[in-house]
């Protein structure tokens, strides 16, 4: 009989090996090894003998084919009715494509593919599978959201045999399912949620969607870390990976693309979640400058790059004498470690010492600002604070601080000046590289090519 194969697989890192062993040596975490099943192995259908020198050459079925004449027709998309989802997914939903949706518990996962599938229901077959919830649930949550349910193909079911058989019967153009975590082959002896399941059952649904050209359509849950859960090898074999986040404290959610084989990577759509599910905030600026009437010293307004557009978020900085002998650094929407070191160059090339405050650091709205361009507007901030001096209400910065004190360019300026200006800003401190010929009409745009040029600037 074939004997059956099976490698250990990290669940960090997605390393196989051969053997358990107590610490993978590719992400060097400890007990992360888990058995999975490759299945039987069967031997050659033909020996080397027959097949020639190296034993393959039998099995050739398949020319090869020239780069330059392969078909560059774009694939066609359709809608997934939400403007900010199809921002993030690269211009709509790819025939054939396998997307993860991931999100913290209570995140708006379930919530905002019941709104796309009931909508898409519309004109488009779709089967949403529910592995966590009853048939009543959901359709419950439907009446609460007020949604269109006619039409919508709705299916209770774990195993991914049942499911995989209800597809090729009922041939949908998009597939739901909610989620991956619950979901189990029949020929795999771990409980569902495990390595092996999570592995092999997104494999039997992916290669489903390539084949039968469906919209595949998976939610994965968050570690406590905020990592997706699983193997990491499944964020290998789909083609978009996005992730919903907003705590259940905040009106709003931010969707963000971390990988997408169909458009842009760090693409950022945004919702509001209502009384009546997700709505799409279309101008993102707009909810993130809702500023306090009387300003306030270690508050300003800086211009990010999301995706393929501008928005303007507000941060605020706060120091305060410290009665600690090592003083706190705290950064929530911002990296800490760069915190750090942008203080490290204000004292050294700014002449102003923050080694005796506590420095908390916070972006407005809960997003997270993962681009340099935020470093300018970062210490001036600390400086307003740090003076207790107010910062004009009218004025916006950006720009990458280097560790010399020099204020480095950043990619699409003239596309951020014009952005705060539509807002009603009117004086701008950016890197001299990205100052305009000629500055919108009521901005004044004042380009410094040090630190010590912005200060002054002030």
């Amino acid at each position: 009989m074939a004997k059956a194969k099976s490698a250990f697989v990290c669940t960090e890192c997605g390393a196989e090996y051969n053997k358990w062993q107590g610490q993978c040596s590719s992400c060097r975490e400890w007990n992360t090894l888990s058995e999975v099943r490759l299945g039987s192995a069967r031997p050659h259908a033909q020996s080397p003998s027959t097949t020639g020198r190296s034993g393959y050459a039998g099995l050739v079925s398949r020319d090869v084919v020239d780069l330059g004449e392969v078909d560059l027709t774009e694939v066609p998309r359709f809608s997934s009715s939400f403007g900010e989802f199809d921002r993030v997914l690269g211009g709509g939903l790819v025939p054939g494509s396998a997307v993860l949706l991931g999100g913290n518990p209570g995140a708006g996962k379930s919530t905002l593919l019941l709104q796309t599938a009931c909508k898409l229901a519309q004109s488009h077959k779709v089967v949403y599978v529910t592995g966590e919830e009853s048939l009543s649930q959901v359709a419950m949550r439907a009446h609460r959201l007020q949604l269109p349910v006619k039409g919508l193909n709705m299916l209770a079911e774990t195993s991914i045999e049942t499911v995989l058989a209800v597809a090729e019967r009922e041939k949908p153009a998009v597939l739901i399912i909610d989620s991956i975590q619950t979901m189990h082959l029949e020929d795999i002896s771990s409980a569902p949620g495990g390595v092996a399941q999570v592995r092999e059952s997104s494999a039997a649904l992916t290669r489903f969607a390539k084949q039968s050209n469906t919209v595949l359509m998976l939610v994965g849950h968050v570690t406590k870390d905020g990592t997706l859960a699983g193997p990491k090898v499944l964020e290998h074999m789909i083609d978009a990976s996005l992730l919903l986040e907003g705590g259940a404290d905040s009106r709003f959610r931010t969707l963000r693309g971390q990988k997408n084989r169909f458009g842009a990577v760090n693409e950022l759509g945004v919702f509001a979640m209502l009384e009546h599910g997700l709505k799409e905030v279309k101008n993102p600026s707009a909810i993130f400058l809702s500023r306090a009437e009387e300003q306030a010293p270690g508050s300003l307004v800086m211009v990010v790059w999301e995706g393929t557009r501008p928005i303007l978020v507000e941060v605020q900085a706060l120091l305060d004498d410290s009665a600690l002998g090592n003083p706190r650094r705290v950064a929530v929407g911002l990296d800490q470690n760069r915190l750090a070191m942008l203080l490290a160059v204000l004292h050294k090339h700014g002449g102003l010492f923050t080694g005796d405050q506590d420095v908390f650091l916070n972006v407005v709205g809960g997003v997270k600002v993962l681009e340099t361009s935020a470093d300018l507007a970062v210490l001036l901030a600390v400086v307003s604070s740090l003076q207790n001096r107010n910062l004009p209400r009218e004025l916006v910065a950006f720009g990458e601080v280097g560790l010399s004190g020099e204020i480095r360019p950043v990619p699409s300026g003239q596309e951020r000046i014009v952005e705060a200006a539509k807002h009603g800003f009117t004086r701008a401190i950016v890197p001299r590289a990205n100052a305009p010929r000629q500055a919108p009409e009521g901005m004044e745009v004042i380009a410094v090519d040090k630190l010590g040029d912005a200060l002054e600037a002030l």
